[in-house]
């Protein structure tokens, strides 16, 4: 009784945590299925979770869906436009030179950025919260690209990230970022087949 209690005072206090994790679920669904609603929905997703993550002191996490706004705007014209003639844009792989380039920017973005969080904001999980900030502006930059690697990337920082928000005690977050874990992994398995299914219909044109 008491559990139920909790759970329907969270519901109630954390009404905003609540849609944005809605609608970010919603968004990662529709981006697996290749659909351009995953923009506009994870925009909204996005608004909402600036204000949270300010409110948690988790100010890459901040930070990061600020620019998440700029890059939606982004992924969503490049998802329209960015194909050959009427065509829409269509999954494509990485070559092995850009994703080392991803992984030192990376890399070296979470080093620079874990050091300011530590000695400037005051972050209690400075390298963990720079990790996921730098790694899923590389995988939101990958999915705007309609790259395959892009899932692979999400999958490692929804792991990061549900250990993250738990510690933190944002539950409805934790459990989007599972579910996240879990969409990322159908959306890898979808995006490979329409990449093959994309490659023979080349084959027999």
């Amino acid at each position: 009784m008491e559990l139920l209690t909790q759970t329907i005072s969270y519901f109630s206090e954390n009404q905003i945590e609540l849609w944005g994790t809605i609608f970010g679920i919603i968004c990662v669904w529709f981006n697996t299925k290749e659909n351009i609603w995953g923009w506009p929905t994870g925009l909204i997703s996005v608004g909402l979770y600036i204000y949270i993550f300010l409110n948690a002191g988790l100010y890459g996490d901040f930070l990061l869906h600020i620019i998440y706004v700029i890059l939606g705007i982004y992924g969503w014209y490049h998802w329209l436009y960015g194909g050959k003639s009427t065509d829409a844009l269509p999954v494509s792989y990485s070559s092995t030179k850009e994703l080392s380039i991803l992984v030192v920017i990376g890399t070296l973005g979470t080093l620079v950025m874990g050091y300011i969080f530590e000695n400037y904001f005051g972050s209690d999980v400075p390298y963990w919260d720079a990790f996921t900030t730098s790694f899923s502006l590389i995988a939101q930059w990958q999915l705007a690209k309609k790259r395959i690697e892009n899932w692979v990337i999400w999958i490692i920082v929804d792991v990061a990230c549900v250990g993250i928000y738990f510690y933190k005690g944002l539950m409805f977050t934790t459990f989007l970022y599972f579910v996240y874990l879990f969409l990322a992994s159908w959306g890898f398995i979808q995006w490979r087949k329409s990449y093959q299914q994309h490659k023979t219909e080349k084959v027999i044109a």
